[in-house]
């Protein structure tokens, strides 16, 4: 038997098009969804550390590990988040 574990995703609309990544942090248990999202990047609302929300990789500490992406679709006005295909982390 294959046991799945639940990862919360957080979905962005920035820079014209939509952008899925784990929305708990690689550094420390936070909400990416409750960060400042600025061009296509995402800033922890703790640590300030920032994630690029095309590639999932950090760009400043105290963040070292990237974030998983995920690829969007939107179709009809509804945003899908394919969570089968996912890029894993290094």
């Amino acid at each position: 038997m294959r046991i799945l574990a639940h990862v919360p995703i957080a979905v962005f609309d920035a820079e014209g098009g939509y952008y899925a990544v784990d929305d708990t942090r690689t550094h420390q248990d936070a909400s990416l969804a409750d960060g400042w999202v600025e061009g296509c990047f995402v800033e922890c609302p703790l640590h300030a550390a920032s994630f690029d929300l095309r590639t999932g990789e950090p760009t400043c500490l105290p963040a070292k590990q990237p974030v998983r992406t995920y690829p969007v679709l939107v179709s009809d006005g509804v945003v899908y988040v394919e969570t089968n295909v996912r890029e894993e982390v290094a």
